[in-house]
């Protein structure tokens, strides 16, 4: 049986945006995250992150700098709360069905583990992410953390961080 799940961008969504981060000791969660991602879980949504990483296509971080901050964002998250990562390595420019906006990434999750892509959603500070939820069929939500505050995108819901984003996937409470 298809499950939901919430796709997250990860810069300036569930950490702190820095420019082409490369260098784990940058990575700073939002407030809330693991808490959040936890009553995600528990309502039984599936977690996961999808990235554009453009750095690595522009020379800028290499892959291994854009893992060791991954494996430390997923430190600090703690076990168990993310189902699985993907990233793009592309840089713009480039046909790739995987780069935000398109949904590559989404539908190869979707198609890995399940997932109910009309009963999801994807959460992001960024208009790409938006479009990107909503090719694949997700609802969408934007943060206003990160670039959130200027983009100009029509998101199902916009919320001033991911935890407050999370509430709105949670709905109201009964």
């Amino acid at each position: 049986m298809s499950a939901p799940a919430v796709f997250f961008d990860r810069d300036g969504t569930l950490m702190e945006e820095v420019h082409y981060c490369g260098d784990p000791q940058k990575v700073r969660l939002y407030e809330g995250v693991p808490a959040g991602l936890r009553r995600l879980k528990e309502a039984g949504f599936r977690a996961f992150i999808v990235t554009n990483q453009s750095g690595i296509g522009r020379g800028l971080i290499s892959e291994a700098q854009y893992r060791a901050v991954q494996t430390e964002l997923i430190s600090r998250i703690g076990e168990g709360l993310i189902d699985g990562s993907y990233f793009c390595p592309d840089a713009p420019g480039i046909g790739s069905t995987r780069r935000k906006p398109e949904p590559g990434m989404l539908f190869e999750a979707a198609a890995e583990h399940d997932i109910d892509l009309a009963g999801s959603y994807m959460i992001g500070d960024k208009a790409a992410d938006i479009q990107c939820g909503r090719r694949a069929g997700t609802k969408t939500i934007l943060v206003l953390t990160g670039y959130g505050p200027d983009q100009d995108c029509t998101a199902d819901f916009r919320a001033p961080n991911v935890a407050q984003a999370i509430e709105t996937v949670l709905g109201p409470r009964t």
